[in-house]
């Protein structure tokens, strides 16, 4: 029985110990993932809240122009991290060396670049100081000057210390950022970056130069341009002009002081552009500079030409206008009622506006053909020809208006009350009349003013055809027969040429028979005792009476 018991109690223990065998690596293997999963967490709640000290999500944020939880990733990571690790260890722990080798591999790879990470992290993290702490300066010393409020106001853009700032800021992030690479041995992205960053410092200079330039450019721009102003408003320019009535509303100084800032500062940018090397840049800019420096002089001529041209004619149209006040010529169109159709607006008025706006057409024109604007100057001659025929016309309608007021009269002064409606009717026609003269000399179309005078012309004719065709029918028939019965008549009488005295029949020429029904004689026969006087047919002289003889028909 002791033996059955002694027996019985090893043999549980040896169960025992086979069971604790069995599961000891695995509840190993579970404390060891369980203590793992606990560090995890722990390092990772650890790691964001760090990241959360130092407002890393801000900072990204406000450099990035994005808002990316950078915390939350950074977390995750080196949970996961962390927590491969002790399954790698609790995969060891049942030796299942098959599975958990890759991982084991892989985490040692990681392991090995941490320190990588980490001075690389420091390197960034150092270039992210200095290029901030870089920044700040930059921008505050910038902010002192008025560079912001002389450019950046004026234009209505991002103040230029900021943009500047910024440019040097991520300059700084750029040098640091092949040290990372290198530091990484991220060998494909550093050769492409590294040449960047080389090409980048090697322009360094150049950049300096053309900023150099583009400054001294702008002090000079800035000093030529108060000389100018200075200049103009010493000599008087402003009321000169105001007195003939240019730049009334602006400052004719300031207008020329700003376009010698502008030359001054687009050559000072060519300039600064062939110093960085911008070919595609500076050429067509070069070549536009050159445009305009050739184009000066002309626009300066242009502009000379029409200043002139417009004090000359407002000098001469006053004067115009003073020597027709002075005549009377403003009373005219009241002589010839004419000035209800002009209001309260005088000739002399209308002449004056005429000769300056003809003068200031032919002074654009000069002027569109010294800057080589051909198109404008054409189409300013085709106008200023169509301007005179229409002159030409409104003066045939003014005389030919007038003319017809004053037949018109005349026709109504009749005795008669039908005299009233022939002077309008007679008005009406030689307004008619004058109208299409006055459309065709402007020329305004000739086609249709002809056809419709033609027209209106053949409708009278056509008119006064069936009115008398008619209406006057009987009165034309009485006439007709008249006319016929007398030429009748007429013809049934002998003539008395026929019976007159015998001439030579040599120096007669002999009249054709005009009718089959009376014999006209060929010849004349002259008396010989009744010779003619002169003797044209060889007669002696004596007054003889040559009165044709009476027929027997007649009574002597």
């Amino acid at each position: 029985m002791n033996d059955f018991l002694g027996n019985g109690s090893s043999r549980a223990h040896y169960d025992l110990m086979y069971y604790w065998d069995i599961f000891q690596p695995i509840i190993a293997a579970i404390a060891v993932f369980i203590v793992g999963w606990i560090l995890a967490l722990v390092i990772a709640a650890g790691i964001k809240k760090l990241l959360s000290a130092i407002g890393t999500n801000h900072r990204l944020s406000t450099a990035t122009g994005k808002t990316p939880d950078f915390e939350r990733i950074v977390s995750k990571f080196v949970f996961w991290f962390v927590l491969v690790i002790a399954l790698i260890a609790a995969l060891n722990v049942l030796n299942i060396y098959s599975v958990s080798g890759p991982f084991s591999a892989m985490v040692t790879q990681v392991l090995v670049f941490v320190p990588n990470i980490i001075a690389a992290a420091v390197v960034g993290l150092v270039g992210w100081i200095i290029a901030r702490l870089v920044r700040a300066g930059i921008s505050n010393v910038l902010a002192r000057t008025q560079l912001d409020e002389r450019l950046s106001s004026e234009v209505g853009v991002r103040p230029l210390s900021e943009n500047i700032a910024d440019i040097i800021y991520w300059l700084i992030l750029l040098l640091f950022l092949p040290i990372v690479l290198s530091i990484l041995g991220l060998n494909g992205l550093l050769i492409p970056v590294q040449n960047m960053v080389n090409d980048a410092v090697g322009y360094l200079p150049n950049i300096f130069i053309a900023g150099v330039i583009i400054f001294v450019g702008y002090i000079l721009a800035k000093i030529v341009r108060g000389i100018v102003e200075g200049l103009v408003n010493s000599v008087g320019l402003q009321q000169q002009a105001q007195k003939i009535g240019l730049f009334k509303q602006s400052n004719i100084g300031r207008v020329l002081g700003s376009f010698v800032f502008a030359l001054v500062i687009i050559t000072a940018l060519i300039v600064a552009f062939e110093a960085l090397g911008i070919e595609t840049i500076s050429q067509p800019a070069t070549s536009m500079l050159n445009e305009i420096m050739y184009a000066i002089p002309n626009i300066i001529a242009a502009g000379l030409i029409l200043i002139i041209a417009y004090v000359v004619s407002r000098f001469v149209a006053n004067l115009v206008q003073d020597i027709l006040s002075g005549t009377g010529v403003d009373d005219v169109p009241a002589k010839f009622d004419l000035q209800r159709f002009l209001g309260t607006t005088k000739i002399s008025q209308v002449v004056a506006v005429l000769i300056v706006f003809f003068t200031m057409l032919f002074a654009i024109s000069e002027a569109a053909n010294r800057l080589g604007f051909d198109q404008i100057s054409n189409l300013i001659t085709i106008f200023i020809a169509f301007g005179a025929n229409i002159l030409l016309g409104a003066v045939i309608l003014v005389i030919g208006f007038w003319l017809a007021n004053v037949v018109a009269n005349v026709v109504q002064r009749g005795e008669y009350n039908s005299s009233r409606w022939l002077g309008n009717l007679v008005r009406v026609l030689i307004m008619g009349l004058v109208l299409a003269m006055g459309l065709r000399a402007m020329g305004i179309a000739d086609s249709i003013v002809n056809l419709a005078f033609g027209l209106t012309l053949g409708a009278v004719a056509v008119a006064f055809a069936l009115a008398f065709g008619l209406g006057g029918r009987q009165p034309a028939e009485r006439v007709l027969t008249d006319l016929i019965d007398k030429a009748k008549k007429e013809g049934n009488q002998p003539n008395p040429v026929a019976k007159t005295a015998d001439v030579d029949t040599s120096l007669v020429p002999k009249p054709v028979s005009s009718s089959s029904d009376h014999d006209v004689p060929t010849s004349f026969d002259v008396d010989p005792q009744n010779k003619p006087l002169n003797n044209p047919y060889g007669s002696k002289g004596e007054g003889d009476d040559i009165s044709p003889p009476q027929s027997d028909d007649q009574p002597k």
